[in-house]
């Protein structure tokens, strides 16, 4: 299951103003608004981000864990099949003091994570 998707964009005012209004229709709104980047989403949860990084990869999308010890065998698998570190398991806390994550570099650069929300 799908966690959350961001996608960068060289153009962050013009894609908050199309996909705010395009989205609303499928009972999505803003959630989070940061200067790099916004988060939409439903019932407090941001699962849609769209982000002014250029350093960043091209897309990012986090597959949701039923637990820590799943972000880890991710990880590990994810490496082991040629994934590239680009950070390993821990909280995040700057997302909220549960937040439990991994992330990975595929072939192609983009950022591959497994997060999980439990404490």
């Amino acid at each position: 299951m799908i966690d959350h998707l961001n996608i960068g964009v060289a153009d962050l005012p013009a894609a908050r103003a199309f996909y705010v209004p395009a989205l609303a229709p499928l009972g999505y709104e803003v959630i989070l608004d940061r200067e790099w980047g916004v988060g939409l989403g439903h019932d407090g949860k941001p699962d849609f981000w769209i982000s002014d990084r250029p350093t960043s990869a091209p897309l990012h999308v986090a597959f949701a864990a039923p637990d820590r010890a799943t972000v880890d065998a991710f990880h590990a698998a994810a490496l082991a099949a040629g994934g590239r570190d680009n950070g390993g398991p821990g909280i995040r806390a700057q997302y909220h003091p549960h937040y439990y994550g991994a992330f990975v570099l595929d072939p192609e650069g983009n950022n591959v994570e497994a997060v999980t929300h439990g404490g």
